[in-house]
Parts: C-alpha cells; structure tokens; sequence
C-alpha cells in the first residue's frame, strides 16, 4: 500500500500539487495545497499537504517561511507511523536547513531523511521523490557522493513506480560537482563532467523524450552548456541543446533564476564580451547556495583573463578557491558520519532509558545485551510470530586488539554497533552478545528474507571507513541464522538450540572463501 492509499481526503487535489511542483509551477501548488489545510480534516491529507507546501516553499525561495513551515508539517507527522511523511520533511528540513547557513542542523537532517526514507516497506513514487530530494540536499552540501547514490535509488524505485527515467535525470547534481571541480582548480575535470551532461541531453533530444524532462532539468542543462562555452568549448547555437533556450526553462523555481541571471554570465564571456559579463556580475542577486558561494568569482576571473587582465584574474580566482575551501572546512567539522553517531548515541540512550533499573543494556556500545535479548525474544514468540535470530562475529578484530590496543577495539566496537543498527528494518532487534559477538532478531521474517538482512549488514560493514580509525587491519563480519522453532514453556530450549544453529552457520561463514 502506497502513501497515498492511506490519505482519505482530496487525493486528487494532492497529486494535482505534486503534478505542478514537478512542472516547476510551485506558486500554483502553494495555493492549492492551502485551499486542502483550510478544508480537511484528515490527518493524513493534513501531513501531506504540509510536507508539500514545505516543498513548495523551499522550490520558491521563500526563506522568511522556512521554520514555521518545517514546525507545522513536523508537528502534522509526528504520530504517523509511516516512515515516508518523516523522511521527506527531514530531506525538505535539510534543504532549508541548507538554505540558511545552519550546516550542522542541515548533516543532521540528511541522516534522519536516509534512515526514515530506507525504513520504506512498500516503495513508491512519493517514496522515489523523497530520495530525489534528498539527492538534491546532498549535492547543495556538496557530498557529491551521496547525492549521486541517492538519485540513482530514486531512479530505479521511480521506474519500479512507472515514472520515467529522465524525470530523474538531475543534471543539476552533476553540475554542481563539476563547478565544484573547477572552484577548486580542476577546470579539466569540470569540463569532462559537463561535456557528459551535455551528451545525456543529446541522448534524450535524438530520443524523442526531451519533452518529459522537468523545466528545472532543462535549466541545469542550460547552464552546464554556457559553463562549458565560458571555459572554451564551442557554444551550441539556433538548436534545441542551446544554452539560451534551456536557460529560459525552470518555471518559478529559485535556483532555475540564479542559474539564468549566471548563464547570462557565461554566455557574454563564451561570446567574447568579457566587459558585460563583468558588468552583469556587478548586478546579479543569486544565492551563494545553488552553485556555491565561489562561481560569481570564478566567472569574474575567467571574464577578467578574456578582457587581458590576468592580475586581477588572478587575484580574483584566490578569492573564490579561499570560498569553496571554506566551504570545505565547514562541512568537515559537521562530516555526515559525525552526526550519525551523535544521532545513534541519542537513540540508544533513550532506549536505554525506558528499563532504568535493570541492567538491560551493554555499557560500552549501548545495545541491549543478552539478558534483554531473552526477554524480547520470547515477548515476540509469546505472540506466535515466527523468529529468525542471527549470529554476528566480527572478522579482523583480534588483529585490531593486537596491533591498536583495546581502546581501539571498543572504538570498532561502537562503530559497529551503529552500523548494523542502521540497515536494521523498524521492526529488527540488535543486541551484543558478549566480546565481539552481536545477534540480530527478525521477527515475522523468513530465512531467504534473512538472506537479504545479512547482505546488507555485511555491505554496510565492508564500506565503513575502517582504515581511518584502524589503520592497516580490515574489519569484516560472517553472519549465521537460524529460527527458533517453539512456544510457549519450551521457548528457553529452543531458543537455545537455535542459537547453536545459527553459531554453527556463523563460523562455516568464516571458513568460506570471500568473494574477491
């Protein structure tokens, strides 16, 4: 069952909103979905309205708007169980967040957004478009990385949900990586990037499907065409894939104007009126957010070397690699992964919180440990859902004990604790079992659906920087299952041949060959 299945009041009006926020017309959204806040009464139409009309301000600009916005629609899904509501306003809060500077708040955001986003049992457009956003916030922090992985998500969830591929196309992702390249002197990397965005469009244009792309998309590509001519490349001209025609897309869309006003820019130097563009620099009013805070200086650079004044230029372009390094240095006291665990602590501790008195809970990674494991175990087998338990054993930690000392090995420890809490569905349990043993519990879950948990676990484990915090000694994980097969009084016994089970497939994991 999609989101929408659930809302009972006005869904047409609400896919209307959504129809006309993908075609870049937020102005006429706003209005609509207001008209819904003012006449429902359901609680699910009153959640999506506000996480729209939060879309619909941030699409706008409308920064004045931004902290009643996220407060009204956080407090529309606070009681909502379903994670999709919470991830989109979190992937929203980020982009406003983003928007006013508060860069800590905005990391925050991103973590809450992808953890909500992949709780999604039943994925669907929304779900897709949710990603999508949060691709978007990503790439305005400049965790190109995470953006790209996130779009790429949102891609295969939006064909799954029969939306097109080039509706997630989002050549705005890639541009904002490649000016990043280039604020940082990498201006052949910038170019290879952009010539690969410009070939995508020729693609869809040859194709037949340019017609489906969104009117922001069309600006980004606008604009990757003019950056591209400003650094030198032969500018497309009296064709569909030319720059000032693209330009003109983007609706109402904030960042579609910064990048028309600096396209602009670009243009003037690609024709060889270094002068205007200078002069057009002198007069633009654009965030220092949608391409970053350096391109207005980096275009005034390349104007000013066209115009034959290199020691301006020059002094120019240290000024905006001074901005785009700052930028960097920002972001690297507020690095995701920092904010993660701060996020992962907190959870831990409130969970803890709720057994106080009872020695519940391991001290040193905040998981529940074994005697709490029992009990959950049989409160879930007392209820008739079937149980698969899960034998986690770290590979590679003796070797960090011996090499590092112990105060790294509990460093691994916490670390993995947070790891595999993450890819956990809502409904999983984790616990530590003792040294560098953890059980995962999934209830209600089959032995091939087992499967696909340890896969996850398992890539989650693999791409954790360990060389960072462990330097030389790989940290891996061999996972065994089993299901605990009783009820009722005989629950203590067969839970404990089940955990014989799963150790037993546990350490034959150890011993087989890894996949290279």
């Amino acid at each position: 069952m999609g989101w929408l299945d659930q809302v009972g009041d006005q869904v047409d009006t609400l896919t209307r909103a959504r129809e006309l926020q993908e075609s870049s017309r937020s102005a006429e959204a706003y209005r609509i979905l207001s008209d819904v806040l003012a006449t429902t009464n359901d609680r699910y139409a009153r959640a999506d309205a506000l996480v729209q009309r939060l879309s619909a301000v941030v699409n706008l600009g409308r920064t004045a708007e931004y902290t009643r916005a996220i407060e009204e629609a956080t407090t529309a899904v606070r009681d909502l169980a379903e994670p999709y509501p919470h991830g989109h306003l979190h992937a929203l809060a980020a982009l406003a967040a983003h928007h006013q500077g508060a860069l800590d708040r905005c990391v925050m955001h991103l973590v809450r957004a992808a953890r909500a986003l992949g709780a999604v049992s039943d994925p669907d457009r929304d779900t897709a478009w949710g990603w999508h956003d949060l691709a978007m916030a990503y790439s305005y922090l400049s965790f190109h990385g995470y953006a790209l992985g996130a779009i790429e998500l949102a891609r295969q969830l939006g064909l799954a949900a029969g939306i097109p591929a080039e509706t997630f196309a989002a050549p705005g992702i890639r541009l904002r990586n490649a000016v990043a390249l280039d604020h940082t002197g990498d201006s052949d990397g910038c170019l290879r990037v952009l010539r690969d965005i410009g070939s995508d469009l020729k693609q869809f244009l040859h194709a037949g499907q340019a017609g489906r792309l969104r009117p922001s998309s069309l600006a980004a590509y606008g604009y990757a065409a003019a950056r591209q001519a400003a650094l030198g490349d032969r500018l497309e001209a009296g064709t569909d894939a030319a720059p000032a025609r693209l330009l003109g897309h983007g609706g109402d869309s904030a960042r579609a104007r910064d990048m028309r006003q600096l396209g602009e820019v670009c243009l003037a130097i690609a024709a060889d009126r270094p002068i205007e563009a200078v002069s057009r620099i002198d007069t633009v009013q654009v965030s220092t957010e949608t391409l970053g805070a350096a391109e207005p200086d980096r275009l005034r650079s390349i104007a000013l070397g066209r115009a034959g004044d290199h020691v301006a230029a020059h002094r120019v372009d240290r000024r905006a690699f001074r901005l785009a390094a700052q930028r960097n240095d920002r972001l690297r006291d507020v690095y995701i992964d920092g904010i993660a665990a701060r996020i992962d602590h907190e959870e831990m501790r409130r969970e803890a919180a709720r057994f106080e008195g009872e020695a519940l809970t391991d001290p040193l990674t905040g998981l529940p440990n074994r005697r709490r494991l029992e009990r959950y175990i049989a409160a879930v087998m007392a209820q008739g859902k079937r149980v698969v338990i899960g034998v986690c054993d770290l590979d590679g930690f003796k070797a960090v004990n011996t090499y590092h000392g112990h105060h790294s090995g509990d460093l691994v420890l916490q670390r993995i604790a947070g790891v595999v809490n993450r890819v956990m569905r809502r409904d999983d349990f984790v616990a530590r079992y003792g040294g560098d043993e953890f059980v995962v519990v999934l209830p209600g879950t089959d032995m091939a659906e087992a499967q696909e948990v340890a896969r996850r676990i398992k890539s989650a484990v693999r791409t954790e920087d360990w060389e960072a915090l462990v330097p030389g000694t790989p940290v891996g994980v061999s996972i065994g299952f089993a299901e605990v097969a009783a009820t009722g009084p005989d629950v203590p016994d067969a839970l404990s041949v089940a955990f014989e089970a799963a150790d037993r497939e546990m350490l034959r994991a150890k011993t087989r060959p890894r996949a290279s």
